[in-house]
Formats: structure tokens, C-alpha cells, sequence
């Protein structure tokens, strides 16, 4: 199911940019991505920096950034990214997937008290 949904979402990302398939278009590879999360009982709100292959965490989630992209030249551009989100406690995982920065309820995490979306991919 979850690489139905993936697959799903690339042809989205493939769409909002403008590419006739996923290979036409030329991108960045970020060295990381910046992610935004919310606790929605709380409202608090944290930024966080998650190098590609490393692990960040807020609450019980642990995420994990596998790659982030941006559009070749432009790395302020529309960022996208794989990312594994797991919760202690849970088996399995909370989220596999591509989030992308312009449109993050295309593939969004469902969970019942925190949000995560991309932000932009790290360049340095």
C-alpha cells in the first residue's frame, strides 16, 4: 500500500513540475532536509535540520530523511523528500513517502497529535 502511495506521489511531483516524467527533470540532491513540526495539542512548532540517512526526533517520533531534491539550479526552489517516520511504542511505521514542500497535503503523515512538512533541502 505504502508503495502504491509513493508512486502515486511521484507522478504528482512529476505533474507540479511540469515534466512529462520523472526523468525529464533536472534536480539537486540536498545533503539534507529542514522540516517543520508541529504538536497540535500544544501548538508548539520546532525546525529541524536532518542530514540524509540520519534520524531527527520530536515527541515519540523519530524521523528519518532518505533524500531530499530541489530543482537543478534552483535550491531555494520547490524542495521534495523521502522521508520514514516511526513512533515508539508502534510497530511499524507512522509515514513512508515523498513530502513535498509547495503541497504537503498531496502525502501528508496522518497522526493524531503532530504534523511534518517539508521545508527546504539542505545545500551545504
Amino acid at each position: 500500500m505504502n508503495l502504491l502511495k509513493s508512486a502515486g506521489c511521484l507522478v504528482v511531483i512529476a505533474t507540479l513540475i511540469g515534466a512529462t516524467d520523472a526523468s525529464s527533470q533536472q534536480t539537486g540532491n540536498g545533503t539534507g532536509a529542514v522540516l517543520r513540526a508541529l504538536d497540535k495539542t500544544s501548538g508548539y512548532t520546532k525546525d529541524l535540520e536532518i542530514r540524509s540517512g540520519q534520524m531527527g526526533a520530536i515527541g515519540p517520533l523519530q524521523i528519518v530523511v532518505a533524500e531530499c531534491r530541489y530543482p537543478a539550479g534552483n535550491p531555494a526552489g520547490d524542495a521534495y523528500a523521502a522521508l520514514e517516520v516511526s513512533e515508539t511504542g508502534r510497530s511499524g511505521t507512522v509515514f513512508t513517502g515523498w513530502m513535498i514542500a509547495s503541497a504537503p497535503a498531496l502525502n501528508a503523515m496522518e497522526h493524531p497529535r503532530y504534523d511534518i512538512w517539508v521545508m527546504r533541502c539542505i545545500t551545504s
